[in-house]
């Protein structure tokens, strides 16, 4: 029996490596990147904050309560748990109790008190066991953790998904207002140019073209309000759904300034396979699909399980009297399979094609998180250099607006000039303010593709830590299940 209890620990698991996945030294995306100073005085993940709008801090809170996809992760991850409990539950003994009662009465001729009456009652518990001597439990129950650590993962990388698009859409719609203010200006800059053909026209110093022209130029200003307009809607009734209200009575304020776009220093590339919850929920399922290899393996061992019952029981006239105990220690049950028609071998050939493609997944999920990482580097420090050459632009077209209506004013130029400066300056400052907003959304993909804000580690993502009862810690590429 102690052979049998030493063989209980006992895995045939094969041992747990990922694979390789070599991260360079430094982000080449990285090269001319300024570190900005810790921000250890804010909340640790709430990335957000770095922009210093409390509009959008309330538009977090109401995601993370109220979101009908994050309630759904959190469905699934306390499914994942929950499988969890139950494997390893079917590790310990399994208890039952039963109770029966027998009434008996045996005839008697010419007995006047019309024969015996006796029962019997008999109240007792049983008491089962399975050794675990090829680790199939064992494996299982490592298996079923290292899954509801993925899902804990998913769960924080749903989160920190949603909370990305939140960011993103709503840095988008500040741009349209930031946009639309521009536009509004423009319309009336327009319309006094208009008014200026009008009486030029009048007192005959300007013809109708010229008219007609400013008209265009106006007309189409006032159009492109009503489609930022629309556009603006859209974006906003796309944040109601994302933070779990309806489009038809949400409403934003206007904003019409951009926020400062916050600076975000880089982690190591070495600390992103740890840091983003994508990358560890895969790692995760590589160390379930390997612990299942090792419950597939199992299946070709006989399985041996005990039952031990004890018990009181009476027989007597009275019920209630003459108890008397019982116990029984067996059988001991020895199951070893023989002919099952190739069904194991082909179940540990689908548990080795599982764990092959749980590692596939694995190395590309780190692979994409690498690219997407220099992907929004690369973005950032461009938007950066476009910005500031958008920003000499605009400026210049402005200027030489002003020197052309001017000059018209002065009766020293055509109106087309004019149409055609301003046409020159309106895409300049659209354009400068498109780039600004899209150096704001680059932050937002940075943070995501980093995976999470500058002040959290990766482990604070994913949930609860590893459970050492599960194996190996499923992050650990060099850990070997005990044997």
């Amino acid at each position: 029996m102690l052979a049998l209890l030493g063989l209980a620990g006992c895995s045939l698991a094969p041992r747990l490596e990922l694979p390789v996945v070599s991260p360079a030294p430094s982000y080449k995306g990285a090269a001319d990147w300024n570190l900005a100073s810790p921000a250890d005085h804010g909340p640790r993940g709430e990335w957000w904050t770095a922009f210093d709008d409390p509009v959008l801090d309330d538009l977090m809170r109401r995601l993370d309560r109220a979101s009908p996809t994050v309630a759904a992760a959190v469905a699934r991850f306390e499914q994942a748990q929950a499988a969890s409990e139950a494997a390893a539950g079917a590790r310990s003994p399994v208890g039952s109790a039963s109770a029966s009662l027998t009434r008996r009465r045996a005839s008697a001729a010419g007995d006047d008190s019309g024969g015996d009456e006796s029962g019997v009652a008999v109240l007792g518990g049983l008491l089962r066991y399975e050794l675990d001597l090829w680790g199939r439990l064992r494996n299982e129950a490592a298996a079923r953790d290292a899954e509801s650590a993925a899902s804990a993962a998913d769960l924080a990388n749903t989160r920190l998904s949603l909370q990305a698009a939140l960011a993103d859409t709503y840095l988008r719609l500040r741009g349209l207002d930031a946009e639309a203010a521009l536009i509004d200006e423009a319309v009336g800059a327009y319309e006094r140019a208009h008014q200026l053909t009008v009486t030029r026209q009048e007192s005959g110093a300007a013809s109708g073209l010229e008219t007609g022209r400013s008209e265009v130029q106006l007309t189409r200003a006032r159009a492109l309000r009503h489609s930022l307009q629309r556009r603006r809607a859209q974006l906003e009734n796309q944040v109601a759904t994302l933070v779990g209200e309806t489009p038809t009575t949400f409403t934003l304020p206007l904003n019409r300034t951009l926020p400062t776009t916050p600076e975000a220093p880089p982690s190591l590339p070495s600390e992103l396979l740890e840091r983003r919850p994508d990358v560890a929920a895969a790692a995760r399922r590589v160390a379930a699909a390997n612990a299942r290899i090792g419950v597939a393996r199992a299946a070709y061992f006989p399985s041996l399980s005990i039952e031990t019952s004890v018990g009181v029981q009476s027989v007597s006239r009275h019920l209630a009297s003459s108890p008397a105990s019982v116990w029984a220690l067996g059988p001991l049950a020895v199951v070893a399979p023989l002919v099952d028609g190739g069904r194991r071998q082909a179940q540990l050939r689908q548990s080795r094609g599982l764990h092959a493609e749980a590692s596939a997944k694995y190395r590309e999920t780190a692979l994409t998180a690498f690219r997407e990482v220099e992907d929004a580097l690369a973005a950032r420090q461009r938007l950066s250099e476009e910005a500031d050459e958008l920003q000499l632009a605009a400026a210049a077209a402005t200027r030489t607006q002003a020197l052309a209506l001017s000059a018209y004013r002065d009766g020293a130029s055509d109106y087309l000039e004019v149409v055609t400066a301003q046409t020159a300056a309106l895409e300049a400052q659209r354009a400068e303010l498109a780039t600004l907003t899209a150096r704001l959304q680059s932050f937002v993909a940075l943070v995501r593709a980093l995976g999470g804000g500058t002040g959290s580690g990766g482990r604070s993502l994913l949930g609860a830590p590893d459970d050492p009862e599960a194996g190996c810690p499923p992050l650990q590429a060099g850990c070997q299940p005990a044997t």
